[in-house]
């Protein structure tokens, strides 16, 4: 699972698209003056979109507005959704008749965003800031990780922001309260968990707090005084401002927020609740296919799945697939012995995956990806594995968060897949090169189509066993395990958004048809309830990339090359999946035509 740092919730990648309207002093009547009409409209768009959100900024190794935070107020989201209105009108007004292809989808792809962005502003659903698996509360804390620490100016960046973190607390609150009268919730029982993250953020002091990791271990070249003085600052900050301010949130949501949660987990009982759904189908997955029919894919997917894992049970000599995973869940063997050996297993995983890139791709990562345990506030929620991007130029490393929480009841059987999924070639090889590709504007090269990128991630997961590994039968019945989990996301997110299940129903559903583990389970269970959407686009789109690879063999035939293929797929950047199905038909055509 791929999470980009989103202070303003899921829907920054949309939300920071508005920009403020300038007069287009440009003559359009030409072609030449219509193509330098776009790029500079994009330029602007990209420097505004900085500018809007300095935290983006500053993941993306830009420093130029280190010290400050994006302004999240109320007063700020409404202007912002005015000037995108605007911005959207000068983007349609522009002619692309003659342009070159990509020029084209950059103006396509640019006004499909900025009109999601809208629509997402008028449906409310930024008025929903907060839960247990990536509300904007959480993010916070973990931002100490991704600033730069090689200067005392960026110490000082840092301070300024611990200072100023009070009003973003604030503008956080006044965003809640605006839900509350919207009657946009989340679900009562999960807010229970935010104050208690709350509350565990809040509690650490001074050097022992999450959001003092830039003070773990200070570059030589800042001198013992400047050591000293940043500290004892950074302290203060810390004791007088953050945790104050998160002891503020924890009161607020226990005792304002949580009593006005909604009692049922289904978006459906949201007002609105189908229309909300079905923008959030749209939006995660670029499909519009109806919840129905992806609930009814979902259980032919898991039908199928079971019965390849079947087939492995009855190597073992087991006569089901139940007995199977009836003994699995007592053989201690294929659970962790502590938390270091998972975080050992996925950098092993990763490690070996690396030199047989080449037989797969053209195109390769430039920067590096490194494993870390998911902070201990937050772990309990956690998925079990998270990717979050490095710098364009490498500085910093792709960063897999694998969760250790509670490792004695975690299963070691779908770490290889996990560690493919989300490094190389998953995640951190799509996104790493994705960031540089040269011939694309920032936007793209930044995009998170989440059926693209997720899609390519799980089907990442197959190639490993394309180049050998999964050797050991359990591997390979841990690596359909997770494929399984993806299979039943479509069963339990339709579920529970469109048919109106209950909690128990979801984890009922889960004990019938998988091999998670118990930690697992439960965080997935609550983290379908609180992102609508978000888990139907992993299955649909590793289903779209496998199709275009089978239509791709088929009509290539000897010509088929899986490294152009891959290419294909990557060269492009993040794209809905209809973009991407005609760019993979259009090289089809071009290479038959050699």
């Amino acid at each position: 699972m791929r999470l980009p740092f989103t202070l303003l919730g899921r829907g920054l990648i949309a939300a920071l698209l508005f920009c403020v309207s300038a007069a287009w002093a440009a003559d359009g009547s030409t072609l030449e003056a219509r193509r330098k009409a776009l790029n500079d409209l994009l330029a602007e768009q990209w420097q505004y979109t900085l500018a809007q959100s300095p935290e983006f900024s500053t993941i993306l190794g830009d420093y130029s507005l280190n010290d400050r935070w994006g302004d999240n107020s109320l007063a700020a989201i409404a202007r912002r959704q005015k000037e995108s209105e605007a911005f959207l009108k000068r983007f349609e007004a522009i002619d692309t008749t003659g342009f070159p292809e990509v020029e084209r989808l950059n103006k396509t792809l640019m006004v499909d965003q900025l009109k999601d962005g809208l629509e997402q502003q008028r449906l409310g659903l930024h008025l929903l800031p907060l839960d247990q698996s990536g509300g904007v509360h959480l993010q916070y804390p973990q931002f100490g990780a991704l600033v730069p620490t090689d200067t005392v100016k960026h110490y000082e960046d840092y301070l300024a922001r611990l200072n100023t973190l009070p009003e973003q607390i604030d503008q956080l609150i006044a965003i809640a309260r605006e839900g509350m009268k919207a009657g946009l919730m989340p679900p009562k029982y999960l807010l229970g968990k935010v104050v208690t993250q709350c509350q565990a953020i809040a509690r650490p002091a001074g050097v022992d707090s999450p959001f003092a990791s830039p003070l773990q271990k200070f570059p030589d070249a800042i001198s013992a005084a400047d050591q000293a003085r940043l500290k004892a600052a950074m302290i203060k900050a810390i004791d007088t401002k953050v945790r104050p301010a998160y002891d503020r949130l924890a009161k607020f949501v226990e005792k304002e927020y949580a009593p006005k949660g909604r009692t049922e987990p289904g978006l459906w009982s949201l007002p609105n609740g189908d229309a909300l759904y079905r923008f959030q189908i749209r939006s995660q997955t670029t499909t519009t296919m109806d919840p129905q029919a992806i609930h009814d894919l979902g259980l032919a997917e898991v039908a199928r799945i079971e019965a390849e894992q079947a087939e492995i049970a009855k190597r073992f000599g087991y006569p089901d697939l139940k007995s199977f995973r009836d003994d699995l869940k007592l053989d201690r063997s294929t659970f962790a012995s502590s938390r270091q050996q998972i975080v050992d297993l996925y950098t092993k995983y990763n490690r070996q995956m690396e030199p047989e890139l080449p037989k797969l791709f053209g195109l390769l990562p430039k920067s590096n990806v490194e494993v870390k345990a998911v902070e201990e506030y937050r772990e309990k929620e956690a998925s079990a594995a998270s990717y979050t991007q490095g710098t364009p130029d490498g500085k910093r490393p792709g960063q897999i968060y694998v969760n250790t929480g509670d490792f004695q009841n975690r299963s070691l059987l779908t770490i290889e897949s996990t560690a493919y999924h989300e490094g190389s070639p998953g995640h951190h090889m799509q996104i790493a090169i994705a960031q540089t590709l040269p011939e694309l504007p920032p936007f793209r090269q930044q995009g998170g189509y989440t059926a693209y990128v997720e899609g390519w991630a799980l089907y990442s997961e197959r190639l490993g066993k394309e180049v050998g590994f999964y050797q050991d039968p359990l591997s390979d019945y841990g690596r359909l395990s997770d494929e399984l989990l993806r299979a039943n996301r479509l069963v339990l997110d339709t579920g529970v958004h469109y048919k109106r299940w209950t909690r128990q129903q979801m984890v009922d559903w889960f004990h019938a048809h998988s091999s998670d583990d118990e930690p697992d389970l439960q965080s997935e269970t609550d983290r379908y309830i609180v992102w609508p959407g978000q888990a139907l686009a992993y299955k649909l789109g590793q289903l779209k990339i496998l199709a275009l690879r089978e239509d791709a063999k088929d009509k290539l035939g000897d010509k088929f090359d899986i490294r152009a293929f891959h290419d294909t797929v990557l060269s492009g950047g993040a794209l809905p999946l209809d973009i991407l199905d005609a760019r993979v038909k259009s090289w089809v055509a071009e290479t038959l035509a050699k």
